[in-house]
C-alpha cells in the first residue's frame, strides 16, 4: 500500500495581532512600580511633637529623649546634668545646655557617624525644667515662684500663676529684669492697671531668664 502524504497549510498570523501583543508587553513594562526599579531609603517616621518651641534652649534640669532612627539601643531618655552635659550610648559628656534640639541632634549625629552609617537623630524635650528657661516671679506676690517658660508667656500669665498681688504690693511699680548678651535691662510694668483696669499696654511677652519683680508699697 503506497504511503500517504499529508500537507498542512499554516495561515500566517495577521500583523494586527502581532502589534497588539507588542503593545501589551510594553504596557506591562511601563506600569512596573518605581520602587521595583530603584528602592529609595526609608525615611524616619514622624515623632510626637515636642512640648517646647523650636527656639527653646536646653538647660540643666531638662529631661530629653535622644531618638536614633533604626538604632533602638542608642535611643535613650536622659537628664541634662547640672554642668549642662549629657551622656548617651557612644556619646559621652556632650554639652547640651544652650543648644536648641536641632543643634544638639546635629552634634550627636557627627559623633555617631564614626560608628553608625548615616545616623538620623531627633531630640525631644520631654520635661522642660531647665533653669535657663524659667521666668522667676519675686517680691510682693501671694506665691512667688519660678515658672517654666513657654511661647506667648506674658506678665499677666505669671501674676495669675503666682496667685495675684499680695496685700501690700505696689503693682504699678513692678519691673522686668532682663539680661541680653550679658547686658542687664529693666522694663517697667503696671501690674495693678493690667489686673484691675484691663489696661494691657504693659502686659508684655516674657523671655526665658526674665525676673518679674513686684515691690512693696511705700507708706
Amino acid at each position: 500500500m503506497p504511503a500517504r502524504l499529508e500537507f498542512r497549510v499554516f495561515a500566517p498570523v495577521p500583523e494586527y495581532f502581532m502589534n497588539m501583543r507588542f503593545l501589551a508587553c510594553l504596557a506591562l513594562v511601563l506600569v512596573q512600580p518605581v520602587s521595583s526599579l530603584a528602592a529609595e531609603p526609608e525615611a524616619a517616621p514622624p515623632l510626637p511633637p515636642s512640648p517646647v518651641a523650636a527656639s527653646y534652649r536646653i538647660g540643666p534640669g531638662d529631661t530629653i529623649q535622644v531618638f536614633v532612627w533604626r538604632n533602638p539601643d542608642l535611643t535613650v531618655t536622659v537628664p541634662v546634668k547640672p554642668d549642662g552635659r549629657i551622656t548617651t550610648p557612644l556619646v559621652e559628656d556632650m554639652v547640651a545646655a544652650g543648644k536648641t534640639t536641632v543643634e544638639l541632634a546635629r552634634d550627636i549625629e557627627k559623633v555617631l557617624a564614626q560608628y553608625v552609617r548615616t545616623p538620623q537623630v531627633n531630640i525631644i524635650v520631654t520635661i522642660p525644667q531647665g533653669v535657663l528657661n524659667q521666668v522667676r516671679a519675686v517680691g510682693q506676690l501671694k506665691n512667688p515662684q519660678a515658672i517654666n517658660y513657654r511661647d506667648g508667656l506674658t506678665v499677666l500669665d505669671v501674676v495669675i500663676a503666682s496667685g495675684g498681688l499680695a496685700e501690700f504690693a505696689a503693682g504699678n511699680r513692678s519691673k522686668i529684669v532682663r539680661t541680653v548678651n550679658g547686658k542687664r535691662t529693666e522694663l517697667k510694668v503696671r501690674i495693678k492697671d493690667i489686673a484691675e483696669k484691663g489696661d494691657l499696654r504693659t502686659n508684655v511677652a516674657l523671655l526665658p531668664g526674665d525676673v518679674l519683680f513686684v515691690p512693696e508699697s511705700r507708706f
